[in-house]
């Protein structure tokens, strides 16, 4: 989904033993990006072969099954590991090793603006196969995420956390705030904070899926984050600074999530069973994300940056090849789904009123279709991954 990558950022051609450190951290950074992508087509998958059966933002959790809860719940991961990874990566773009700083905020503006015109038009058709209606969703949110950052990216550091953590942490107390659509408000307040129509009516229709602001605040706090990955940083203390951060966020959600005190407006419940209750305490709102949906994911996601720091093996490096080409993968999958949804309703037929999709009780049939089709992106996305490394085509940098 993101268009950043640290790879293409540095580019080094060979490991020597002085930048054999940095180019470790930059594969953990790909391969946590790589991870969250393969979870991500799970839920594809949910939505292209399981739409008849849609969840709501919060999950209903009495009538959701427990699969697909929690395949659900995994990829809640993606988006903001996405953005927070976007920032940090913009940080590494504008401060090479060995060079001096760059000026970072025209490669923000382009690709920032860049995804909202694929958003527009190649994400809106594979999603659909027309153009009827537009849904501005994460490639959106990212690209303008970047165009926000390309504006305050020149503040110093300490103004962008604060900055990030005042969005992140307060945009719940807005929540109650009604702004109705005859308001010369609406629009605004839609594209920012409220999921609604923003074009309700006419030839094309334009819903906001993705609020853009409580983005901008995790990308601001992943900009933030850049100079602990330095090459001067120890990589044992930068370790312990992810694992720290990651438990003081997931500390926080026990504390405002157990109590029921702030950070997400459905409450979690006692259910019929412990499992139940369970999901309830873990049934979080993701348009907008809520304080606690940011805390719980951004929190996982530091944590397994930590770790794959020192990780290796074959899993490891397939994950980083999925992350070395994001944005080639992110639509490769899209019209792989569409074209195979349309292929298998036209030999099979609908089976959910004008729908094809998976029985209701059969979400076993939607992981392995997932599983299947890892190995069948593999091979064009590392193609690519390597094209674009050994290419000066500067087309190509953004995919």
């Amino acid at each position: 989904m993101t268009t950043l990558t640290p790879m293409a950022a540095v580019a080094p051609t060979s490991m020597t033993p002085a930048s054999a450190p940095r180019l470790v951290r930059i594969a953990s950074i790909d391969a946590l990006r790589g991870l969250v992508m393969i979870v991500m087509l799970l839920d594809h998958v949910r939505e292209t072969f399981y739409l008849h059966l849609q969840v709501s933002d919060p999950m209903a959790v009495p009538g959701t099954p427990p699969e697909l809860f929690f395949s659900r719940l995994a990829a809640h991961l993606c988006a903001p590991v996405f953005v927070f990874l976007t920032g940090l990566s913009a940080w590494l773009y504008a401060n090479p090793d060995g060079a001096p700083r760059r000026d970072v905020r025209a490669f923000l503006l382009k690709r920032g603006l860049l995804l909202v015109g694929l958003e527009l038009t190649l994400v809106t058709f594979a999603w659909s196969g027309h153009f009827r209606v537009i849904y501005l969703q994460v490639i959106w949110a990212i690209g303008f995420s970047m165009l926000a950052l390309a504006l305050l990216s020149p503040l110093p550091r300490w103004l962008l956390v604060a900055i990030g953590l005042v969005i992140v942490g307060g945009h719940n107390a807005l929540a109650g705030v009604v702004v109705p659509p005859d308001s010369p408000w609406h629009p605004l307040w839609t594209l920012m904070l409220h999921r609604d129509w923003l074009v309700p009516e006419g030839l094309v229709r334009v819903r906001v899926s993705y609020p853009a602001l409580p983005w901008v605040g995790v990308i601001l706090l992943g900009y933030a984050m850049g100079p602990l990955f330095a090459r001067a940083v120890d990589g044992g203390r930068r370790r312990c600074a992810l694992l720290a951060i990651s438990a003081a966020c997931l500390s926080l959600l026990a504390v405002l999530r157990g109590f029921n005190l702030y950070g997400e407006n459905a409450p979690w419940v006692r259910g019929a069973s412990a499992l139940e209750t369970a999901m309830s305490w873990l049934n979080f709102t993701k348009y907008p994300p809520s304080l606690d949906f940011l805390l719980l994911t951004l929190g996982i996601g530091l944590a397994l940056l930590a770790v794959l720091e020192r990780a290796r093996g074959a899993f490891t490096r397939v994950c980083a090849v999925f992350g070395g080409a994001p944005m080639f993968y992110y639509l490769l999958h899209l019209y792989l789904l569409l074209i195979g949804y349309r292929v298998a309703l036209a030999l099979l037929g609908p089976n959910q009123g004008t729908r094809l999709g998976v029985d209701e009780g059969g979400f076993a049939l939607i992981w392995l279709i997932w599983l299947a089709l890892i190995p069948l992106l593999y091979p064009p996305v590392k193609a690519f991954a390597a094209y674009k490394r050994r290419t000066r085509r500067a087309w190509v940098k953004y995919f």
